[in-house]
């Protein structure tokens, strides 16, 4: 069984003030407080969340 490539994101800027789009796509990463870290799989569609908001973001690539 092939283990899942993730990548593990923290959020280090405050949304406040964010463009609509940009809050959406930090709910759809699954983060929700400052400083809180998710690990998301590593997709096209997750890549390109990341890439949206990267000014907020802190990005891992993990195994």
């Amino acid at each position: 069984m092939a283990k899942k490539k993730t990548v593990k994101v923290t959020l280090k800027k405050s949304p406040i003030g964010a463009l609509p789009k940009h809050k959406l796509c930090l709910t759809g990463l699954g983060l929700r407080r400052m400083h809180q870290s998710v690990e998301v799989e590593d997709s096209p569609s997750v890549r390109g969340m990341i890439k949206k908001v990267n000014y907020m973001l802190s990005v891992e690539n993990e195994g």
